[in-house]
């Protein structure tokens, strides 16, 4: 049935896009997803909108080629909105944070496809000093039949039991005590934290290897991931100044592009706009929904969020439309 559905919306909603891509005429969307995995495991993972499924993110692309979309890096993007380009509508991919399968898996893809992607780096990360709670939460959860949580033992019997727990605990463990709860859940399920972080981290090796690739273009998330907005003033530009000048120095780049962790209205505005500017990048990228066009300020971008629930096509025209963004924008969720 849900099969159906989709095909039914995508053949609704592709000869409706051919209709607007003719009325609204050039324009860009960025899109931003964190993780992907393939179909099989998809359907498994505890914390599965985290993740864009590989095939459908494979058919995706090919789709665009068809439909002579353009898949531009951020800086192609920002001289398009700069110059007023009329050329074909233009699409960036970008991925935040940045783990493992950023390298094993979805730099692959595009690679297969011929079409570039950016990198949007948590320095964090391949620096070992972020915590990757989330990731490692998940991972026991997907690969245990139970797990000792507080003074509870829960019982993972199937993939709906698996997520429950995550969706559980994650909420419970949110906030400034994460790591502290994290911590004392490996030592009660004797998991090694380490080994768990680099089980799924990015690492330096990596990263060099990529910003070798011409199709690769790397930018920076900060080095801890905050939400901005929070921070003081001098903290806010540390985190814009050090990730970018970490990420020169262990790669031999120059950083020009940004973007906010979070990224809705109450994690990043005008002030941290010009903080990313008076930093000296030539974008920042928010995760508010919409479209890119002529004249539009580069620092506070919109780019629309995919993951485990964009798996049709008619979900992805909804973004290169623009009705994604404007329904956002009326139902205030920005």
């Amino acid at each position: 049935m849900k099969l159906l559905l989709f095909a039914t919306a995508s053949a609704l909603a592709l000869p409706f896009a051919r209709v607007t891509d003719r009325a609204l005429g050039p324009r860009g969307c960025l899109f931003t997803f964190h993780r992907a995995a393939p179909s099989d495991l998809w359907e498994k993972l505890p914390n599965r909108n985290f993740y864009i499924d590989v095939a459908f993110l494979d058919r995706f692309l090919g789709y665009l080629a068809a439909q002579n979309w353009d898949v531009v890096t951020m800086s192609e993007a920002q001289r398009r909105i700069s110059s007023g380009d009329r050329g074909n509508g233009y699409v960036n991919f970008s991925i935040d944070d940045c783990y493992r399968d950023t390298f094993e898996v979805i730099a692959p893809l595009f690679r297969k496809h011929k079409v570039p992607l950016t990198l949007f780096v948590t320095t964090g990360i391949p620096d070992g000093t972020l915590s990757m709670w989330s990731s490692g939460l998940e991972d026991a959860l997907l690969n245990r039949d139970r797990v000792r949580v507080g003074d509870e033992t829960l019982v993972l019997d199937s993939a709906e039991a698996k997520r429950a727990a995550y969706h559980r605990i994650a909420d419970s463990w949110d906030g400034p005590e994460a790591d502290r709860h994290y911590a004392a859940f490996c030592a009660a399920n004797g998991i090694d934290i380490e080994a768990m972080h680099w089980k799924h981290a990015i690492t330096w090796d990596m990263l060099a290897e990529l910003a070798r690739d011409p199709l690769l273009e790397i930018g920076a998330h900060t080095v801890s991931h905050p939400r901005m907005s929070s921070l003081q003033p001098e903290a806010a530009m540390a985190e814009l100044e050090q990730s970018r000048a970490r990420l020169n120095e262990r790669l031999g780049i120059h950083v020009e592009h940004f973007a906010f962790p979070y990224g809705r209205s109450v994690d990043c505005g005008p002030r941290d706009f010009a903080l990313a500017q008076r930093a000296g990048f030539r974008t920042a990228a928010t995760t508010r929904k919409g479209l890119v066009r002529r004249g539009r300020d580069a620092f506070s971008l919109p780019r629309n969020t995919i993951n485990g629930g964009h798996r049709s096509l008619a979900a992805m025209e909804m973004h290169l439309t623009g009705f994604t963004g404007a329904a956002a924008r009326v139902l205030g969720r920005v």
